[in-house]
């Protein structure tokens, strides 16, 4: 199977409740949700605002009566009702549980959690839940699961065309949502080659950059977190077609994740990811041992 798809840009709307007009922002919980990450998601996520909406009405309830049960204000029910904001897993099954809903909102739960990605990496997020072993080389930038929030802020604030704030505060919180896998149990093995050159690059500035060593440090001290650097002067590297990741689920089966210039693939095909991981391996290989590894960030970090 291979996925291949843009990332949309969403404009701020106005939102009505209980009849009166509110700008965009005006009267919402700062802990309401992301946005939808994309066109397509949106699409998803209204739907799920229409039933939202159906099943208050059906029950008698007021925006303000629900938002209290819920622990957001009306405004917020608001904008759960029309697609702008998500509404946590939490909070749809308290919806479900104070509405009667007989699980016809708790069904959207999963749903709903992807639509905070865009459309391209819904895929990959949701096998990195299933994840028992994520295997990821990078050499441009850190990959989203090591990058800290400053610098994921760098990152997006450098593409071109511009992204919309808001977008990027978005982004930002899906990323790092994405993040719980460092603890999750039972805990899954991870393994990270970064390029030399990434450790050097000043995204952001030198503060961003030592505070993304100080995190990539700390996280090499997990024991399910493995980190190893690809030196520069390396004159045989396996891995200079271009970044990419391998997920492997319980089950045994692979998945191989690629992404260039908006757009991805998801391999699943047995020949392919087999090749990836024998590509992974000899990388790996070719890579500096990990305590080498935390010696040389070590080193860089100490250079700033």
């Amino acid at each position: 199977m291979t996925e291949l798809a843009g990332t949309g840009a969403q404009e701020p709307q106005g939102d009505e409740v209980e009849g009166a007009l509110l700008a965009f922002g005006d009267g919402w919980d700062e802990d309401a949700g992301p946005q939808p990450a994309d066109e397509a998601s949106k699409g998803l996520v209204i739907a799920f605002g229409k039933t939202l909406k159906m099943v208050r009405e059906r029950e008698g309830v007021d925006r303000p009566t629900l938002g209290r049960a819920i622990g957001y204000s009306a405004a917020t029910v608001a904008s759960y009702e029309q697609g702008r904001r998500i509404a946590s897993g939490r909070t749809i099954d308290k919806a479900d549980k104070f509405l009667n809903a007989g699980g016809l909102l708790s069904v959207w739960k999963e749903q709903m959690e992807q639509a905070q990605y865009p459309t391209f990496f819904q895929g990959m997020a949701s096998l990195e839940k299933q994840a028992v072993e994520l295997l990821s080389y990078n050499m441009y930038v850190f990959t989203g699961l090591l990058q800290t929030e400053e610098y994921m802020r760098a990152l997006l604030a450098m593409r071109r065309p511009i992204l919309d704030p808001d977008l990027i505060e978005q982004r930002v919180a899906a990323r790092l949502a994405r993040q719980v896998i460092f603890d999750r149990q039972p805990m899954p093995m991870l393994s990270f080659v970064i390029d030399e050159s990434v450790l050097r690059r000043p995204y952001g500035g030198k503060d961003v950059l030592r505070g993304q060593l100080e995190h990539l440090l700390l996280l090499g001290r997990k024991p399910n977190v493995e980190l190893q650097i690809m030196p520069q002067d390396r004159e045989e590297n396996a891995g200079v077609d271009g970044p990419f990741t391998i997920v492997i689920r319980k089950d045994g089966k692979r998945f191989v994740y690629t992404e260039t210039q908006g757009t991805s693939a998801l391999q699943t095909n047995a020949e392919r990811t087999t090749l990836f991981a024998t590509r992974y391996g000899i990388i790996r290989s070719q890579a500096l041992p990990p305590r080498e590894s935390m010696k040389t960030i070590e080193g860089v970090l100490g250079s700033l």
